[in-house]
Formats: C-alpha cells, structure tokens, sequence
C-alpha cells in the first residue's frame, strides 16, 4: 500500500510540474461531470432496461448479471481506449500513438469489438451452462422419486 501511495505521489509530482496544473484541475473536474451529469444517468437507465427484459416475463432475474459484466467490461474498455477507437480512421491521436510506438492505431476498433463479442458470447455460453445443469439434476430427481414409487407399490 505504501509503494502504491508512493508511486502516485510520485505521478503526482510529475504530472503537476511545469506549470500544467491548471490543465490537471480541468480535466479531472470535467471527467467526474462528464461521468456523474452524462454517464451515470446513461447507464443507469441501460441497466433499468436490460433488468426489465431479462427479470420480465417470468425469467430470472440473476439473468441480468449475464448482460451487466460483459457490458461494463465493455463499456470501460471503451472508455480507456476511446480515443484510439475513435480515430481508428486516422488523426492526430493515431499518428501520435503510431509514431511513439510504432505499432498501427487502426486496429483498436475492430479489436475492441471483437473483446466484446467474445464476452457476450463466453457471458451467453456460462448462462446456457447454468440454465441446462439444474434442469438435468431436476429430471434425475424425478426419475429417482418415480423408480422409488415403483419399488413401493411393487412391495404392497
């Protein structure tokens, strides 16, 4: 905890020499408005809608976790590489990461949809897993109680 501490106070230090503070303080200061203004009403209201068509009609509720985790993976996977999925065509942030490590910035968008397929689809299988496990115990427990019920009335 105490390398960690240190690590930061270190970035810290770093980040808020040269007179750029000022630069720090608006960016932190518009990312926790932009995240409780604009992102936490959109992902609530996300959520209120997959609770509702996956918990109606009879379906589970625990359900809705199977599309919760591999959205939010998404989303914040989104959310740290925006600006390379989001000028996956080109720009300055591509040329600039293109130039710093020498490895091609186009490639992020069509990556950070296949991860999140990838998710939904490992999210869907677990899910299909878990609802066809119980019904098997269940038929077997059936098949018990009527081979026991069949062994009483042949006993009578």
């Amino acid at each position: 905890m105490l390398g960690s501490f240190a690590l930061t106070g270190y970035a810290g230090v770093r980040l808020l020499a040269g007179g750029r503070w000022p630069l720090v303080v608006v960016w932190f200061v518009g990312a926790a408005l932009l995240h409780d203004l604009v992102l936490l009403p959109l992902y609530a209201l996300a959520d209120r809608g997959v609770v509702r068509c996956t918990a109606g009609a009879g379906r589970r509720r625990s359900w809705t976790a199977f599309v919760r985790v591999p959205a939010a993976l998404s989303g914040l996977l989104l959310l740290v590489w925006f600006p390379l999925i989001s000028y996956a065509a080109g720009g300055a942030p591509a040329a600039h990461y293109e130039l710093a490590t020498g490895l091609p910035a186009g490639v992020f968008l069509g990556r950070w949809l296949l991860i999140s397929a990838v998710l939904f689809a490992v999210s869907a299988l677990w899910l299909l897993c878990r609802t066809v496990q119980p019904r098997r115990a269940v038929g077997r427990l059936r098949h018990r109680r009527r081979a026991t019920k069949r062994r009483a009335a042949d006993g009578d």
